[in-house]
């Protein structure tokens, strides 16, 4: 594993499919909003990939013969379907609360940069993780863009007191490596979460990690986390 080139003053994460498993609620809106079209859901194993896309791939997924105009008339009936059952079964993935944990102990701050929207971050965090004290929360339309591009990234460094330069960005999809890359921060790309069918190891990350420990050990809090 490589080394940090330098003590980080914040971390920054991407929120599905970095530090919460939520796969297995929003295929659960799924599964209701086509049952409502009478529709057979497709499995969960070809949902989860394409989650980190958001609402429009994965009615996508349900929906195959949908044109895009007619994907984007059932957002707004997923989202509330969601909306309503999203903390069910939405939990951190596993060593990502030693790792937080850990963060927080060592007086590193840290963030969530995702492209969900805000109405549904601001909902989900309170219920699915109402102990977490993240420094900066950016969601998807807290700014005019949305990862790929930097200035989420940067809003939330800002927001947290980080310089960029001595942060780190952590994520489970190519954009995210992007907007980090972009933003002038370390990169890490994490195998453990829904990739969108990608290989991480393509994605121009400074690092690639198999597990929250791992990172928990690149952050230098490896040992308080444990």
């Amino acid at each position: 594993m490589s080394a940090l080139p330098f003590k980080p003053e914040g971390a920054f994460f991407d929120l599905d499919g970095t530090l919460l498993d939520s796969a297995p609620d929003l295929y659960a809106g799924l599964r209701v909003l086509c049952a409502e079209h009478g529709l057979e859901p497709p499995p969960y194993e070809q949902v989860r990939p394409v989650v980190s896309r958001g609402s429009r791939a994965i009615i996508g997924a349900g929906f195959p013969n949908a044109d895009p105009e007619a994907v984007l008339r059932l957002v707004p009936r997923y989202l509330a379907i969601y909306e309503a059952g999203m903390a069910r079964h939405t939990v951190p993935f596993d060593g990502v609360e030693a790792m937080l944990g850990g963060l927080d102990a060592a007086g590193i701050r840290w963030g969530i940069v995702t492209n969900k929207p805000g109405f549904l971050t601001d909902a989900l965090l309170p219920m699915a993780v109402p102990h977490w004290k993240p420094a900066a929360v950016v969601s998807g339309d807290t700014l005019a863009v949305k990862k790929p591009d930097p200035a989420p990234v940067l809003h939330a460094a800002t927001l947290a007191g980080c310089d960029p330069a001595r942060s780190v960005f952590v994520g489970d999809d190519r954009r995210d490596i992007l907007a980090g890359n972009a933003a002038g921060m370390f990169t890490v790309a994490v195998r453990w979460g829904y990739l969108d069918g990608g290989d991480p190891d393509t994605w121009g990350a400074d690092v690639v990690l198999d597990s929250a420990d791992e990172l928990a050990t690149l952050l230098g809090v490896g040992e308080v986390a444990a």
